[in-house]
């Protein structure tokens, strides 16, 4: 088991989980993080942090997509370990559905 972050995450990234994330395996893409699947332990405490319930097991239904995708940009972006500000407009994409289709950006963070 491990944990993915999923569509929720597109143009919000609060960043919350990367601070208590005691290995360090989230990775930062242009507009969402992933978690690199063989990094993480399996401690949880990355789930509840995220304020917009991007963050959820593996083992959930639905999740075989984002444990792809976390996976493969795992492995192109690089790991953030310390937390920084979100968006100045988060808040407006919380809510919004799809995002994945309409905004991913396979583009590195910065």
């Amino acid at each position: 088991m491990t944990y993915v972050v999923d569509e929720k995450c597109i143009k919000c990234k609060h960043m919350d989980c990367v601070e208590v994330c005691p290995v360090d395996c989230f990775y930062e893409g242009e507009n969402m993080l992933v978690i690199h699947p063989d990094e993480c332990i399996d401690c949880g405490v990355c789930e509840p942090e995220c304020p917009v319930e991007a963050i959820f097991s593996d083992t959930e239904d639905g999740a075989e997509k984002w444990a792809e995708i976390n996976r493969k940009y795992s492995e192109l972006w690089p790991n953030i370990n310390e937390k920084k500000e979100p968006p100045k407009d988060a808040e407006k994409w919380q809510n919004i559905e799809n995002k994945f289709e309409k905004y991913f950006s396979e583009k590195p963070g910065s």
